[in-house]
């Protein structure tokens, strides 16, 4: 029986990158950050709050997983911003948002009252998409 999910990937454009990003600007921490021979990388972060989460930040080149040619269409769809990974969650969308903005995230969409909640959208550095939400019972 399946208890949970324990890791969840997000194709990066640039793994030093990618580590700058989500633990200088959104704050979280370093699970895991080996090398496995001398070419892979396993890199995963996950919010503070949150210590049985782990995001693996996979680059996406040639090898194990993606023939040249996938990894070339992966990485065009990342950096166009065609892909959406996920929700992030806080308790002030407003004041998370002013933080973000401040330390240089880019915002595809300013706090907006939403059916489901009020949500911002932004993008990682490599162009991934993510939604920032505020549950109404947050409130």
């Amino acid at each position: 029986m399946i208890t949970k999910l324990s890791h969840a990937t997000i194709y990066v454009l640039n793994q030093d990158s990618a580590y700058d990003f989500y633990v200088n600007k959104l704050g979280f921490e370093v699970r895991t950050d080996a090398r496995l021979g001398d070419s892979f990388r396993w890199l995963t972060v996950g919010p503070k709050d949150q210590p049985d989460v782990e995001l693996i930040l996979a680059a996406v080149e040639p090898g194990m997983m993606f023939d040249a040619d996938t990894a070339a269409k992966l990485r065009m769809l990342i950096a166009d911003g065609k892909l959406g990974f996920g929700v992030f969650n806080t308790h002030d969308c407003h004041a998370t948002y002013e933080e973000l903005k401040a330390k240089g995230v880019k915002f595809l969409q300013a706090p907006k009252e939403q059916p489901y909640a009020l949500e911002a959208v932004f993008c990682d550095d490599s162009g991934n998409w993510f939604s920032l939400s505020q549950k109404y019972s947050d409130k």
